[in-house]
Parts: C-alpha cells; sequence; structure tokens
C-alpha cells in the first residue's frame, strides 16, 4: 500500500478545531482509517533563523494512484487555507501492510 504522512503546523490550531477539521476534510476523503500523532517541528526560516512550531502529523495508507493524489492535495490546500499555513509537508513510500 502507499503510505502519506502529512505534517500539519499547529500552533495556531486548537484540538476541537483539529478534530473537525478530520471530521470534515479528512475522513469523508479516507473513510477506511487513518492516524494522526502530535509532533515538535522546526525547520530553517527564509530569514535564515530556525523556527520551531508544535506539529501534527497525518498518516494515511491507501492505493496509490492520481485519485488518492487528488484527494491529499486537497486536504493540503484545505488546511493551509483554513488556518493560513504556508506549506504541509507531504512525504510518500511504499508499505508491506497487514491486519
Amino acid at each position: 500500500m502507499a503510505r502519506t504522512e502529512l505534517l500539519f503546523g499547529a500552533d495556531q490550531v486548537g484540538d476541537a478545531q483539529w478534530k473537525a477539521f478530520l471530521s470534515r476534510e479528512v475522513t469523508p476523503r479516507f473513510p477506511d482509517g487513518l492516524t494522526t500523532l502530535d509532533g515538535y517541528g522546526q525547520w530553517k526560516r527564509p530569514d535564515g533563523r530556525i523556527g520551531t512550531e508544535r506539529s501534527r502529523v497525518l498518516l494515511l495508507w491507501h492505493k496509490p494512484g492520481a485519485d488518492a493524489d487528488t484527494r491529499i492535495d486537497a486536504i493540503r490546500d484545505a488546511y493551509k487555507k483554513r488556518f493560513h499555513q504556508l506549506s504541509v509537508m507531504r512525504v510518500d513510500s511504499t508499505d508491506c501492510v497487514s491486519f
């Protein structure tokens, strides 16, 4: 299966807002299941300083394909628009999965 990890900046997003976002934007697109993790992120800002922020990681396992890519990019776009974020990092890989 394909695995996609999305990393969201979360300093300005409370727990209730995050859960509402999952219910509204993620679950309808990936109803088979998902996992989220709380994290901490840092990156080099355009001005050269190190930026830090709470983060959330969304893990999705899905069939690879253009349809999944479209749904994933819609999630990223919705988050950036709703919470005024510059980016949502996406990491893709392939996993051997059993249940």
